[in-house]
């Protein structure tokens, strides 16, 4: 693990601190939606600023295509900050050059949106070297931005002689690494989500340590063909049918798959849907399926009960239409009833949590999607690497 923010040197000196403030705006780009990201990062900015660090916050908005956008500027992002921290923050017109004012012991800085100049994404060493002036000590508390080599989470580390990660990077690699190395037992994984190629290396690596993986979503349909049952016009990844069959054989009885499906013959919020038994019958040529069914619910549900520590991503059905969320809110609902250590990641899963009014029983929700399936998947994170150093 990279050194800790605790381990700085930070009375006096200016800390450059990269946080994901990658946050919904209101329609115009003039109001925070949801500062969840930047309630993420207090912990950090309050321990840097209660050492009298002066702090230069930098972050990106979204995709500007390497030029200002006036919808993507960080200002309301700045307002809202200085609203939760109860005090003022600069907010800089650039992230480089004159335009950034200097920053006193104590102060705090705003950069204006990095990928407002198309250097930050290609990695530039002189755009890195710019950045990397404007401070004395560097920290990354960004960990939804670590899979990426960019110039403010990999380039500029490298001219800067102390660097570390902030508090959520740390709960984030803390949690993530005990899914990997150290679970508690019996150890449950439930993944969702389209694809079963988004999530190969995932589901590779949770076999070798998890007890049981509770498959939903679109990808449990290319799991079903594998192993011969119909599945009507549900999403399948033909391709990865022998994939499929291999992960299966390989899982024997540690992969469950759904008993029962919610189809439906069109992806229309108001489609006529029925269940139909999964095993008996498969599902019928012309339907698709679109959610868990009620046995699976129930069979999935037990297997939580009796998990010490839980892993989550991705949706178990399509869950931005009603007719189709029901199995993700009741496992959201079984999860948090479990009393287990509780591992969530995805944007749709948290979603969920929140639908079913249980996050706050969720022991960890990750704020990185990309970055939290490439660590997972047993990846290398570039932003990890470039601390550890």
């Amino acid at each position: 693990m990279p050194r800790s923010l605790r381990d700085l040197d930070l009375p006096g000196r200016r800390l450059f601190l990269r946080v994901d403030f990658n946050v919904p705006l209101e329609a115009g780009g003039t109001r925070v939606a949801s500062d969840t990201r930047i309630r993420a990062s207090l912990p950090s900015i309050r321990h840097a600023l209660e050492r009298d660090a002066g702090l230069i916050l930098a972050s990106h908005l979204g995709r500007p295509k390497g030029k200002p956008d006036p919808h993507l500027s960080l200002r309301p992002v700045g307002e809202r900050l200085a609203e939760l921290l109860g005090r003022p923050v600069a907010m800089a017109s650039d992230c480089v050059g004159p335009a950034v004012p200097a920053v006193a012991p104590g102060q705090v800085v705003l950069l204006e949106n990095l990928r407002f100049h198309p250097e930050e994404e290609k990695n530039d060493d002189q755009f890195s070297r710019q950045l990397a002036s404007l401070c004395d000590v560097y920290g990354n508390d960004a960990f939804g931005t670590a899979h990426r080599a960019h110039a403010s989470t990999v380039g500029m580390v490298a001219h800067l002689a102390q660097a570390g990660m902030g508090f959520l990077m740390e709960k984030e690699l803390t949690y993530l690494s005990m899914a990997l190395s150290s679970p508690a037992r019996p150890y449950v994984g439930i993944l969702g989500g389209a694809k079963v190629s988004d999530k190969i290396e995932v589901i590779t690596n949770l076999l070798k340590v998890a007890d049981r993986l509770l498959i939903g979503g679109g990808m449990a349909y290319t799991f079903l063909k594998a192993r011969g049952i119909e599945v009507g016009r549900s999403l399948v990844e033909d391709d990865k049918l022998e994939l499929a069959a291999r992960l299966l054989n390989q899982a024997g009885d540690r992969i469950e798959l759904p008993l029962d499906h919610v189809v439906a013959a069109e992806l229309k919020p108001d489609a006529e849907s029925r269940v139909v038994d999964g095993a008996a019958e498969g599902i019928p040529e012309g339907w698709m399926g679109l959610d868990i069914g009620p046995r699976t619910v129930a069979a999935y549900a037990a297997e939580i009960a009796r998990a010490k520590m839980i892993l989550w991503n991705g949706p178990l059905g399509v869950f931005e239409m009603a007719p189709f969320a029901r199995g993700t809110i009741e496992l959201a609902r079984a999860v948090a009833a479990s009393g287990a250590t509780s591992i969530v990641g995805g944007g749709d899963s948290e979603k969920a949590l929140q639908t079913a009014g249980v996050a706050d029983r969720i022991t960890h929700i990750s704020t990185g999607g990309g970055a939290s399936l490439e660590f997972l998947g047993g990846r290398t994170l570039p932003g990890v690497a470039a601390l550890e150093k």
